[in-house]
């Protein structure tokens, strides 16, 4: 059975810190002030044949939009989104179905999920979530808070390897 030194602890540690830093990185946030259009991405895979594309949103019954027989389909679309959102491209070339959200507010602020109606299984599936982040007003914004989130993390992380190396040459010099 192997020992856990002090050595082989700090660095699980710091692996553990660059791990969960590089995770919330590779999240899919779009951030937009109010006002602005923005463009939630998503990509069906190759070889997905669809019958239909749906854009929800986790905290809405009805949907952000509903795509089918090469038409959107406005009934049980949720109010706010009507004549505000549309595809990047109704073709969907090269399998993108990305959703622009037009004249962005603070209402919009969530997180939007892109599902395909696949005709070969004949079931929904999820390709992609999107968090999309409006700051309001007032208070610092999020990209802000994100940024100076990531680099305590990296500064922990580095603090955490340099008091490991210290130990372990420490611990060098006294068993020589």
């Amino acid at each position: 059975m192997a020992s856990l030194t002090l050595p082989s602890l700090c660095w699980a540690l710091l692996f553990l810190f660059v791990v969960l830093f590089a995770e919330g990185e590779a999240q899919n946030t779009v951030t937009a002030e109010p006002g602005q259009d923005v463009v939630l991405p998503c990509q069906i895979p190759t070889g997905k044949i669809i019958q239909g594309l749906k854009w929800s949103r986790a905290d809405l019954e009805e949907y952000v939009l509903f795509f089918r027989d090469e038409r959107l389909d406005p009934d049980g679309q949720h109010p706010s989104f009507k004549n505000r959102v549309d595809l990047q491209d109704r073709k969907m070339n090269n399998g993108n179905v990305s959703l622009v959200l037009k004249n962005v507010t603070t209402a919009d602020d969530g997180s939007y999920n892109c599902n395909i109606f696949n005709k070969e299984t004949r079931s929904w599936e999820s390709i992609n979530t999107v968090s999309l982040t409006v700051p309001g007003q007032t208070g610092p914004s999020v990209g802000l808070i994100a940024g100076l989130s990531g680099a305590a993390v990296v500064l922990v992380a580095a603090v955490v390897g340099f008091v490991c190396y210290r130990k372990h040459e420490q611990q060098k010099r006294d068993f020589n």
